[in-house]
């Protein structure tokens, strides 16, 4: 059974909170950053943003319905998605159905971490049942072992090298290079310097893994008719996908649920790949994006690499990709990671961006990837955006 359209709802105000390398600030404070953002940038007064959603890392036993109380808000909607890297596409599906029912007029939608001493490492500590009970005690926290496994076992399948690789980090850090908010961006990336690179968990090296950071990533969305009259630059949602530990049954991940859904994707948007201005994916790790742009419908299963070998992926190339230059050249700001994508599509489509513009970017994927386990993330999930004259 198709989904409904996302007919009549806009997506506006995209807010980045400066990332920090390190902060002694709580995460509630880089959340509450954003919403007085959102506040400034559309004119909409805190009273009259009645949803909420959120995602974030380092709350501690906080969540949404806490922080309406440290926000002195009254919403009737709110939504709280403890999902990472998949947490922006699904803020955004979720609101958009509150708006389109009714059960919201104006959602925000934040995700938001701090990154002081020790807070990266009781992450991985806790992060979930797997990771206390079955790699921690194992000396194996955090996601380095688990996307090296990955990362080993796409190469060995699919012959894709580290070379292969590094032209996602090398072309994401050059499109760094103009973004205020990139922390690596200050810092030309070259072949041979990632190929050169200190191992961290063969295959995997220092430029192939994410710098955990502070800051927060946010957006509003609203019906268009509403984005019209607050004479907001704003996109349409033009079709949105999400599912749940797809592909179970595979020893290791070569696929995301993406694979399974992006037909219905392409179908209620009216789509295609090729009508794409730009894609934004999240990028913990390369082999990641190489599989969603298969999954996603750019290029077969397996044909990531000659796809790389044959593009560019830079904001003046044929395929541009991760146009802020991604998690691997901005930093990783927890949950606010899984926002990235969604935010950098809006800003490319509606001519707000923090770095350079993809000329005449109209139409844009973003895709999210989150929850990691032994050998695969468990949450997917991709929207498409139109921008909106």
């Amino acid at each position: 059974m198709a989904p409904f359209a996302y007919g009549g709802v806009a997506v506006a105000c995209p807010v980045t909170v400066p990332y920090q390398r390190t902060s002694d600030r709580q995460a509630h404070w880089f959340i509450g950053r954003a919403l007085k953002a959102l506040v400034d940038a559309s004119g909409i007064d805190k009273s009259g943003i009645d949803g909420l959603a959120v995602s974030s890392f380092t709350l501690g036993s906080d969540t949404t319905v806490a922080l309406t109380e440290h926000f002195d808000m009254s919403p009737r909607w709110i939504e709280w998605l403890p999902t990472g890297g998949a947490s922006g596409v699904m803020a955004l599906r979720r609101a958009a159905r509150a708006v389109q029912c009714g059960d919201a007029e104006v959602v925000a939608c934040i995700a938001g971490d701090t990154s002081g001493t020790g807070d990266f490492a009781a992450l991985v500590r806790d992060f979930s049942r797997f990771s206390s009970q079955a790699t921690y005690p194992f000396g194996a926290a955090g996601p380095n072992g688990v996307f090296a496994l990955i990362t080993d076992h796409y190469m060995r399948r699919f012959g894709a090298t580290r070379e292969d690789f590094g032209r996602i980090a090398v072309a994401q850090r050059a499109n760094a290079a103009a973004n205020p908010n990139a922390l690596l961006g200050h810092k030309p990336l070259t072949m041979e310097t990632y190929l050169g690179a200190a191992p961290v968990a063969e295959p995997l090296h220092l430029f192939d893994c994410v710098m955990p950071c502070a800051g927060g990533e946010a957006f509003l969305v609203m019906s268009e008719d509403r984005a019209r009259r607050q004479g907001l630059r704003h996109a349409r949602l033009a079709g949105a996908i999400e599912r749940h530990n797809a592909w179970f049954e595979d020893p290791v991940a070569t696929r995301g649920g993406w694979a399974s859904d992006a037909p219905m994707l392409w179908e209620q948007a009216g789509m295609a790949p090729a009508d794409m201005d730009c894609l934004q994916t999240y990028d913990d790790y390369p082999v990641i994006v190489a599989m969603q742009i298969e999954d996603l419908g750019f290029c077969a299963k397996g044909e990531a690499a000659a796809f790389l070998r044959a593009h560019d992926l830079t904001v003046d190339g044929d395929f541009p990709q991760n146009t802020s230059g991604g998690q691997l050249s901005c930093g990783q700001a927890g949950a606010a990671g899984g926002f990235l994508p969604v935010v950098e599509a809006l800003r490319q489509v509606t001519g707000q961006t923090l770095g350079r513009q993809v000329q005449g970017a109209r139409t844009a994927l973003a895709s999210g990837y989150g929850m990691v386990t032994y050998d695969r993330c468990l949450a997917t999930g991709a929207v498409v955006l139109e921008g909106v004259s």
